[in-house]
């Protein structure tokens, strides 16, 4: 079957009744948490595992792509309105939106969001659409050695690219490696680093640190920094739509942003807060309004807000093709394939073309829902930003344990969540970024295994490990990633 047909059958998927309820269930909650600062996609998603395991995975996942993709439109009202960006990539947002609110153009800043994310989300899904089943049939070519490359790559670049320095990037994916071979060893039967503790034979359970990392973590460092002054909220005012002249001046920036975050989003380390500023800078120095930029142009809203929606359709690209996470929120995703006892990469297109499918025409279904749920009823969505931050937030401490105990009932699980929960609390303080963590943890398991065959078929020699040109190109990436901002900087002298 071509992509057209198989796309043709992921809608009659995504448009079953059933389906289309939890696409619009994953479109509002997405567009809820988007708007609460201090919560965003991973968090939902994480908390989202532990309820969603009596679920199909068709509709848990249709649900998760709306969440995705509704936390994209939501974290712009925040940034706007609040000059607070619920989200990373809602960063540049704030700069220019919140200016544009202040001067009486705050429907305008909103609604060339809320069409941007829709104009990007669409060409980015079919850009997805098209380029993952060709990357999906080059993964089959891939050796084991390949694959172990590929993870160091990942490692390396998620190390660099995600944190303040480099140093702090690689003491968390440390971290994050060290956590995911806890356990017995499946090639030995020997239990490693469990500490004589019975409940660590199994491992760690990837839930529990993913609620520990984004629910505790987060929720303690938000409250940390909590303060009890009101927040100036700017009411909406201005014409409810865009004029001709800011028509005029987003729709290049809308299509340029896009270009900018799909590939951006594609890539390890490039998440969404690069292709946001990449494409404020293009923006900016493009625009025949600079004298506008740190006033309110409209145009450093709609291109950062494109490059953000078109970033979080690239991210699973190599989800879905070589089950490689390339943030946060991409290796949430991950663990809940591994939940349905899914291994995301090229066989998930044959074994499981219901799924893939359905969940790419979701988000051509969810993009649509997104933007009527934005335009004409984002004064209703604002009315959540009054909603009092420690009820909120001790609420979804609550949830988070709940949701815990309810797939464990382990008390031991409880107490590891609260403790790693408090490591992160310490990370976020200190400037260790979390991702590198996770992904560490994550893809740990695979490295290993790669590894583990490649020296088994070389008979124990390293050189296998440099006899594939595809397997050199992804050692070279890496070695880029970590020599490039130093030549960079001494450039700059």
């Amino acid at each position: 079957m071509n992509t057209l047909s198989l796309l043709l059958h992921g809608f009659e998927v995504a448009l079953q009744p059933m389906n289309l309820m939890w696409a619009l269930i994953g479109s509002v909650l997405g567009t809820a948490i988007g708007i609460l600062p201090g919560i965003g996609p991973a968090l939902t998603i994480a908390l989202l595992l532990p309820v969603t395991v009596s679920v199909g995975p068709v509709s848990a996942f249709i649900m998760f792509a709306g969440v995705l993709y509704g936390a994209m439109y939501g974290g712009s009202t925040t940034a706007i309105l609040i000059n607070t960006p619920g989200e990373a990539g809602s960063m540049m947002t704030a700069l220019e939106g919140n200016k544009m609110a202040r001067r009486g153009r705050g429907a305008a800043a909103l609604a060339t969001a809320a069409i941007g994310s829709f104009i990007a989300g669409t060409i980015a899904t079919l850009a997805l659409t098209f380029a993952a089943p060709a990357v999906a049939e080059l993964a089959f070519i891939f050796t084991p050695a390949d694959y172990f490359a590929l993870t160091i790559m990942a490692f390396t670049s998620v190390a660099v690219v995600m944190g303040a320095s480099r140093v702090r990037g690689f003491i968390s994916l440390f971290l994050g490696l060290a956590l995911g071979v806890i356990g017995i060893d499946a090639m030995t039967g020997q239990a490693r680093m469990t500490f004589g503790l019975p409940d660590l034979l199994d491992g760690v359970e990837l839930t529990v640190v993913l609620v520990s990392v984004f629910a505790v973590g987060e929720i303690l460092y938000v409250a940390s920094r909590f303060r009890h002054n009101d927040e100036q909220i700017i009411p909406i005012s201005g014409k409810a739509f865009m004029t001709r002249n800011e028509w005029a001046r987003s729709w290049k920036p809308w299509l340029r942003g896009t270009v900018i975050g799909f590939p951006m989003g594609a890539i390890p380390g490039g998440g969404s807060e690069l292709p946001t500023m990449l494409s404020y800078s293009l923006e900016k120095n493009l625009s025949k309004n600079k004298d506008e930029f740190g006033h309110g142009a409209i145009e450093g809203v709609a291109g950062p807000e494109a490059a953000n929606n078109a970033a979080a359709a690239g991210i699973l690209v190599p989800l879905l093709t070589l089950g490689l996470p390339t943030s946060a929120t991409a290796a949430i995703l991950l663990v809940a394939f591994q939940n349905y006892g899914l291994q995301p990469g090229p066989f998930l297109f044959s074994s499981n073309p219901e799924l893939v499918w359905g969940l790419i025409a979701s988000l051509y279904v969810g993009n649509a829902m997104l933007l009527v749920l934005n335009l004409p009823l984002v004064g209703l969505w604002v009315r959540l930003l009054y909603i009092p931050k420690p009820q909120l937030y001790a609420g979804i401490l609550v949830f988070a344990m709940i949701g815990i105990w309810g797939v464990s009932g382990s008390t031991f699980e409880l107490a590891m969540m609260a403790g790693l929960g408090v490591v992160s609390y310490i990370m976020r303080v200190y400037g260790f970024p979390i991702a590198p963590l996770l992904i560490g943890l994550i893809l740990v398991p695979l490295a290993e295994n790669q590894l583990r065959t490649a020296l088994a078929a070389g008979q124990g020699s390293f050189l296998v490990l440099l006899e594939s040109p595809v397997a050199v190109g992804f050692y070279i990436a890496a070695i880029l990633f970590l020599s490039v901002p130093y030549m960079l900087k001494s450039l700059q002298k």
